[in-house]
């Protein structure tokens, strides 16, 4: 099955990629690849849009209608493309440096615009390609190439923040929970509306020997020890739920989808002002 999902969906001359060994980038965007496959959705109909960063060169690997872009402004291009071709299914693929710091701003409109993008964000709590600086995702007091004495930032739980600015889907995941982040990546495609999962991953180059974490297994093990499921989380007193994380679907609700109110204004317009 792998085998046959490569010889689709990747460009098998830009293989192999450049990642490092144990990072889990490669995994994510497998259950990206496998969410598609298993919606059965037209290739030619799908288009992928990345920013800058370790995660955003999944978009050169992958071979649907891509786009790599600029740093932070992936989501910016995706809803350029949305309104130009609002059949395509559009997916962005962005990292916490590129979608929370720089490119905060287009998150948090996209949001609130509801407009029908999936945004699905690496989050492995560091700036991996760039070596190693911290990020708005990355713990406090945790270390990094920018942060040697501890983190003192608070940080962004950015689901959180997604679900305040304004968006309809949002869910989380793990790339040690590869089902379930698959399974979370195909309803956020099939929602809507603006729908976001985070993809909680491992950099054992930067993040990992920065904060002693170990082998990638080991971070792949923490990974799994600490992540409570959304339906087991209600039945955990919250002292116990102290520096540990929810995965599953957070949100999922129905609001008027932002390209298609846009279609209904023009619409009324051409009847209202002829």
């Amino acid at each position: 099955m792998a085998s046959e999902l490569v010889e689709r969906y990747f460009r098998k001359e830009t293989l192999p990629n450049i990642w490092c060994p144990g990072c889990s980038n490669g995994t994510v965007t497998s259950a990206i690849v496998r969410a598609i496959d298993n919606l059965g959705l037209d290739q030619d109909k799908v288009c992928i849009v990345s920013g800058i960063g370790c995660s955003s060169r999944a978009s050169g690997y992958l071979d649907f209608n891509t786009l790599h872009t600029t740093h932070g402004r992936a989501i910016a291009f995706a809803t350029g493309i949305k309104f130009a071709n609002p059949e395509l299914t559009v997916i962005v693929i962005t990292g916490d440096g590129d979608n929370a710091a720089i490119g905060g701003n287009h998150f948090i409109h996209a949001c609130r615009r509801n407009i029908d993008l999936t945004v699905v964000m690496y989050n492995n709590h560091i700036y991996g390609m760039t070596g190693g600086q911290y990020s708005p995702t990355t713990p406090r007091f945790d270390r990094a190439t920018t942060a040697p004495y501890g983190n003192i930032d608070r940080y962004f739980d950015i689901c959180k923040l997604a679900i305040g600015a304004g968006a309809t889907y949002v869910a989380r995941g793990t790339a040690y929970h590869v089902q379930q982040l698959t399974k979370l990546i195909e309803r956020g495609i099939s929602h809507k509306g603006f729908s976001f999962i985070e993809a909680l991953s491992i950099c054992p180059t930067y993040y990992g020997r920065k904060n002693k974490k170990g082998t990638p297994a080991d971070m792949l093990k923490w990974l799994k020890d600490h992540a409570v499921d959304i339906k087991q989380a209600s039945k955990i007193d919250a002292e116990e739920l102290h520096n540990k994380f929810i995965i599953g679907e957070l949100l999922n609700i129905d609001e008027p989808e932002f390209a298609e109110e846009y279609q209904k204004m023009l619409n009324n317009l051409k009847v209202n002002y002829k």
